[in-house]
């Protein structure tokens, strides 16, 4: 496991400018490898991530994923990235967002893949539609992954997480899946107090 000291940026353009940042953790694991070692266990295992790939007629017989370890068996991970090979080389990336009502969605980046439609209501402040530009390139010693909606020609929102590899894990590391939960509920309802209209979820979503 290799772990990330990592800053989270969130920039929303409109209708109202707001921009917070906040420290985490995030680790890098071998999905068929579990982790040995740690205070506490990162995520492990593929799930149905094989399935998800057959479905897109892809096969990875390696994956790399960055997630939040778990707290007394509990994360909240915005964002999880799982980066797919096949005999050594990358056959795609899978983007999991998932949002504070317990839902979640896969996006697929084949090799040389930058754009997806958005599909998926993530935040109460924002349409399911426009255009995510993702940026997710494998990290080594330093982690930069950057998503940007687009839409109309405008960028109403974009996200970043920058972060350098540590080696020792460190009490607000430790707490970092749950305080992301925390933070992000915090900025929800602050604005919701500014007036921000709600958008509506749609069904399945």
């Amino acid at each position: 496991m290799i772990l990330y000291d990592c800053v989270i940026t969130h920039a929303r353009m409109e209708p109202v400018r707001h921009v917070f940042r906040y420290r985490t953790a995030l680790c890098l694991v071998d999905a068929d490898s579990p982790a040995r070692g740690w205070p506490i266990s990162p995520p492990t295992g593929r799930g149905d991530l094989d399935a998800f790939l057959a479905g897109h007629e892809l096969a990875a017989d390696r994956v790399l994923t960055l997630a939040h370890h778990r707290l007394l068996g509990w994360a909240f991970d915005p964002l999880t990235v799982h980066w797919c090979f096949a005999g050594g080389r990358p056959v795609g990336t899978v983007a999991e967002v998932r949002n504070t009502y317990g839902g979640r969605h896969r996006y697929l980046l084949r090799p040389g893949t930058r754009e997806v439609a958005k599909e998926f209501y993530v935040s109460p402040f924002n349409a399911v539609d426009g255009v995510y530009r993702i940026d997710l390139p494998f990290p080594d010693e330093e982690l930069a992954l950057t998503v940007t909606l687009h839409r109309e020609g405008r960028r109403p929102f974009a996200a970043s997480v920058r972060g350098h590899v540590v080696t020792a894990m460190k009490l607000r590391h430790v707490l970092a899946p749950v305080l992301t939960g925390v933070r992000i509920r915090r900025q929800g309802i602050g604005l919701y107090l500014r007036g921000l209209p709600i958008q509506p979820r749609g069904a399945n979503r």
